[in-house]
C-alpha cells in the first residue's frame, strides 16, 4: 500500500511512527515534492491485526531474515525452547518411583483408599527428596505421620 499526494501525484514517504501506548498506532507520511503531510491512525484491533501479519509500517531497516515471520511470532517465548531437554531445569517436584515390593504392598490397601494412601506416601517422599519408595520407607512414613493405627 502506498499513499499518493493528490496535488503532486507523488508517492508519499514514511516519516514517523508513534505508538501512544493505548494500542493505537499513528504513522505520518510526507510528500517529497510539496512537503505536505498526512497521518494514518489505527485503532487497537487494527494495530493487532497488522502486527499479527508481520507488517512493518515505514519500511525495513534490515534485509529480510530467514524464517523472520516464524521467529517474530515466537518472540517472547521461553528461553529454554531451544535448550536440550536433559539440560533444562526441572519444573515441579521430582518424580517418585515405587519399588516392586512397595507396589505390591500398596496393592493390599483397600481400593477405595488406595489413591489417598499412595498420595500420602508420595508426598512424604517428595518432601524428603526420596526418589524411590520402598516398604521400609513406607514403615518410617507410617510411624512419623502417625498412621500406625490405620
Amino acid at each position: 500500500m502506498k499513499f499518493l499526494c493528490i496535488e503532486c501525484d507523488e508517492v508519499m514517504a514514511f516519516a514517523e511512527r508513534q505508538l501512544p501506548g493505548d494500542g493505537t498506532l499513528a504513522a505520518v507520511f510526507t510528500c517529497g515534492n510539496c512537503h505536505r503531510e498526512m497521518a494514518m491512525l489505527t485503532n487497537p484491533m487494527e494495530t493487532r491485526f497488522v502486527s499479527s501479519m508481520g507488517i512493518q509500517i515505514g519500511g525495513r531497516e534490515v534485509p529480510v531474515q530467514p524464517m523472520e515471520a516464524t521467529r517474530g511470532s515466537l518472540d517472547g517465548g521461553s528461553e529454554l525452547a531451544f535448550v536440550e531437554p536433559e539440560l533444562r531445569p526441572r519444573a515441579g517436584p521430582a518424580p517418585v518411583e515405587w519399588s516392586p515390593e512397595a507396589v505390591e504392598r500398596l496393592q493390599r490397601v483397600p481400593s477405595f483408599v488406595r489413591g489417598m494412601v499412595k498420595r500420602i506416601y508420595t508426598d512424604y517422599a517428595r518432601e524428603r527428596e526420596i526418589r524411590t519408595l520402598t516398604p521400609e520407607i513406607m514403615d518410617t512414613a507410617r510411624s512419623e505421620l502417625g498412621l500406625e493405627g490405620m
